[in-house]
């Protein structure tokens, strides 16, 4: 559970507490990305840590929860993207290739590629495992984007549409090129450098796609 999504009425932990809590939550990741999901149990998870399984259930009621601080553990520490300034004030151009840097410079380290994957392999046996990433990382930065694009389009910047369909292409366009072979594992995603190559691409055809009617393409 993060931290925005904590009751006020829950008290906060104290230091050891909290360093238990970590200590479960860092375990877990790395028997997830280990075994999987389903090759995890909360009972390996504890022995890990060296605490019981009675323990962990105390902070963790179930597995999925545990899954759930998972994923917002990694979206804090890469999750920039979420948080990153969309000034509206600036070209459109110069804050999608910022936006755009940040997203794909974070969505290629290791560990969100590695939460990735085990979301990808397990998704068709848990479903909510896919929901629980895709709302606590993609759609929450997505709907801020979408916000930044609206405004965007109605100070005639970014043609009419609909503003999730467009930030839901210029994602793709990011996605398109270095990042198919990073996720497989393959030597073309290793040289990082190529991403600058691929954001000016993606500004470049969703600008083409979506600047104003009768404005310059190019």
């Amino acid at each position: 559970m993060s931290i925005e999504m904590i009751p006020d009425s829950t008290a906060p932990l104290d230091d050891a507490a909290a360093a238990r809590r970590k200590a479960f939550v860092d375990a877990a990741r790395e028997l997830f990305f280990a075994n999987g999901y389903a090759g995890t149990t909360m009972s390996s998870i504890a022995s890990k840590v060296g605490g019981s399984k009675t323990t962990l259930w105390t902070y963790f009621p179930s597995k999925e929860d545990l899954f759930a601080a998972v994923v917002d553990d990694i979206v804090a520490q890469y999750g920039d993207a979420l948080a990153i300034d969309l000034p509206l004030d600036e070209p459109v151009r110069d804050v999608l290739r910022a936006f755009g840097n940040v997203l794909m410079t974070k969505l290629t380290a290791t560990p969100l590629l590695s939460l990735y994957r085990l979301v990808i392999g397990e998704a068709e046996r848990f479903p909510h495992l896919s929901e629980t990433f895709y709302s606590r990382g993609p759609r929450r930065g997505k709907a801020r984007a979408a916000v930044w694009v609206a405004e965007k389009m109605a100070r005639g910047e970014i043609r009419m549409g609909d503003p999730m369909r467009a930030v839901n292409q210029f994602a793709g366009l990011c996605q398109s090129g270095l990042y198919q072979f990073a996720v497989l594992g393959l030597r073309e995603g290793r040289d990082l450098s190529r991403l600058h190559e691929d954001i000016d691409a993606a500004v470049d055809t969703f600008y083409r796609a979506w600047c104003p009617i009768g404005s310059e393409a190019t």
